[in-house]
């Protein structure tokens, strides 16, 4: 490395930092701080970022209270492939237990801590600077790559990659986006989430008779949810083996006093889904199972409502091109076995793209393993040279992307 290279991570580091000192979190959902701290923080790297609101009255339907996404474009050459790279700057609240402050971008150990180093803003900042790596260099090489800076991914993504492409505002033929860990990742589960509500009829206890307990209807259909449970339990995924349907029961809510007989539970059901899977089709299937075990009576109510579908990431014509094409890089920049193409049981909103057709993979700055990082917990960190890493391998894809667009030749 040399002294302008360090230099310029460094200046890499500092853009990170500030990314992390605005808080994105999400709940609430407010992001336009962070977006003009962004955008400003692009400008001053030399960038010209196009500044996309969502309006408002879809933002309120998505849970939250402002969006905006951004974008950075920069061409090289005549023609050529538009290379998206897609990160997300909203993180999940910070929590208790820190032992630092999580909006307060410290190092220690060689290591950045705070919330988003890991899910989200490290690969922004990996990107930017990739970018700025390959425009330090830009012989030979044809295209355009683009940064797309969302701010919805903790709410499922349909305000932002989605939202980038059915408004026509990008139309990548190929996109690298925000990763788990150290591993290219070409396919995720999915999530469906689900409330299921049962309303009897409350009376007191010294004559519940009069009354119809919706807890023990609730307990029957816990009782068939739990079968379920342990009837997908077997079930892997055939692209990877880490891969498989889950079914967690979150939430139960429900009675008014332990003198009631309770005339109100709801139950918040969490169902992973493989990529042979389809959120619809196991969406029927959780209904029908609630259904079955209901015994009708009059004076009861049962209600299932979807509350959030994501269908998982699965791979397009393509993919497995641009995930080679990434691994050459990453194996020479981590040549160890922690390095590899892998599925993931998380998800994302990169699925938009490859919804839309468009080969995706995940790589990002993240570390071997999400527990090493404390990922979604407290003292969520980065090791600064996975960062470093990580914005190498970037630039090494680019270049391959832009030299010669083997993607769209595959």
């Amino acid at each position: 490395m040399t002294a302008a290279d360090d230099a310029r991570f460094s200046r890499q580091v500092d853009f990170l930092k500030q990314l992390i000192r605005v808080p994105s979190e999400n709940p609430p959902g407010d992001m336009t701080d962070f977006a003009e701290a962004t955008a400003a923080a692009l400008r001053d790297l030399g960038f010209e970022p196009e500044w996309h609101p969502v309006p408002e009255p879809f933002v309120r339907q998505a849970g939250m209270r402002s969006v905006v996404n951004l974008i950075v474009r920069r061409s090289f050459g005549d023609g050529g492939p538009v290379v998206a790279l897609s990160a997300h700057g909203d993180v999940i609240p910070a929590g208790e237990g820190w032992s630092v402050d999580p909006f307060g971008a410290e190092e220690a150990g060689g290591a950045l801590y705070g919330r988003g180093t890991v899910f989200g803003k490290s690969d922004i900042s990996a990107y930017v600077f990739a970018l700025l790596a390959v425009s330090d260099a830009p012989d030979g090489l044809n295209g355009t790559v683009e940064i797309h800076i969302t701010c919805d991914e903790e709410a499922g993504g349909t305000l932002g990659p989605r939202w980038l492409l059915g408004q026509d505002l990008s139309k990548p033929d190929c996109v690298i986006a925000s990763g788990f860990s150290r591993s290219v990742t070409t396919a995720h589960n999915g999530c469906l989430q689900i409330e299921i509500v049962v309303r009897g009829r409350a009376a007191h206890a010294a004559a519940p008779d009069g009354g119809v307990d919706a807890l023990e209807t609730a307990t029957g259909i816990l009782s068939a949810l739990y079968g379920e449970r342990d009837r997908i339990a077997a079930k892997r995924s055939k692209i990877d083996t880490d891969m498989r349907p889950l079914l967690t029961i979150g939430v139960i809510q429900g009675g008014v006093n332990t003198n009631v007989v309770p005339d109100r539970v709801a139950l918040r059901v969490d169902r992973r889904l493989i990529p042979e899977e389809t959120g619809e089709a196991v969406e029927d299937e959780l209904f029908a199972l609630v259904e079955a075990a209901v015994a009708p009576r009059e004076g009861l109510e049962v209600e299932c409502r979807r509350l959030l579908l994501a269908e998982p990431l699965r791979p397009v014509k393509g993919a497995d091109t641009l995930a080679d094409i990434v691994q050459t890089g990453l194996r020479e920049r981590f040549p160890d076995p922690g390095s590899h193409t892998t599925g993931s049981p998380l998800f994302s909103d990169a699925r938009h793209y490859a919804d839309a057709g468009i080969p995706t993979v995940l790589y990002g700055s993240g570390p071997v393993s999400l527990e090493a990082a404390n990922a979604y917990s407290a003292d969520e960190h980065v090791q600064l040279e996975d960062l470093r890493g990580a914005t190498d391998v970037v630039a090494a894809a680019l270049r391959m992307l832009l030299d010669s667009d083997p993607v769209s030749q595959a």
